[in-house]
């Protein structure tokens, strides 16, 4: 019986590793009771407990990286020209969270445009409960409908406010995810970015959610906003 049973969890093994072989991602299972006792940050540093985002509403939760990150202000920036009556016929919200201290939010809703609900998680522990990954790993921006700008110049200007601010917004290793959750606890979608460029593109996200989709210069679904 113990050979028969090893010969089975050999057998299993090997389909995972062939799926994996062939790209199948894992399925994604969201622990609920634990991100029942976690909280994020408002700019204020209010704390929220992060099941009260999505405890009434369908709501799209985007994970960015750091806020020094241009991939993710190139991002931000699209997804906060989302229209609100987009939003309001679907019944659905869009929240970002982000890994830095909430100190740096005010400037970075400034800098990207992006007014819908900003909240940071500077521990990580969100990020960590959800299993997005924490590795430098940078992936091809012609994979990415949303970046904007060159990578040089990107990391260029960076590197230049980084420099200004002397602080880091955000642990640089973090990568980010997407996922739409609620009303209560239920997984509509996930998705944990695999690299810097990995990011879920906005009008995916809008499709599984019911919303209606957005013209992006790289993603033109529709001819007007």
């Amino acid at each position: 019986m113990a050979d028969e049973k090893e010969k089975t969890d050999d057998q299993v093994k090997r389909v995972d590793d062939l799926k994996m072989s062939r790209g199948e991602k894992a399925e994604i299972v969201v622990d609920f009771e634990k991100l029942h006792d976690l909280f994020v940050y408002d700019e204020m540093e209010n704390k929220i407990r992060f099941s009260d985002i999505y405890k009434h509403q369908k709501t799209i939760v985007v994970f960015t990286r750091h806020f020094l990150c241009f991939v993710c202000k190139d991002y931000m920036e699209d997804l906060g020209i989302v229209p609100l009556e987009y939003l309001q016929a679907a019944n659905v919200r869009i929240v970002a969270i982000g890994p830095a201290p909430c100190k740096f939010i005010k400037p970075f809703k400034k800098e990207t445009g992006f007014n819908y609900s900003l909240y940071t998680d500077p521990e990580r522990e969100v990020y960590k409960t959800l299993n997005l990954k924490e590795k430098m790993v940078h992936g091809n921006e012609k994979n990415n409908k949303h970046v904007k700008q060159s990578p040089f110049m990107g990391i260029l200007r960076s590197t230049w406010k980084a420099m200004k601010v002397q602080e880091y917004e955000g642990n640089i290793k973090q990568q980010g995810g997407a996922f739409i959750l609620g009303p209560g606890d239920v997984v509509h979608f996930a998705h944990i970015d695999e690299n810097s460029l990995d990011h879920m593109p906005i009008n995916d996200l809008l499709e599984k959610a019911g919303v209606a989709p957005v013209s992006f210069p790289k993603d033109k679904r529709v001819q007007h906003i």
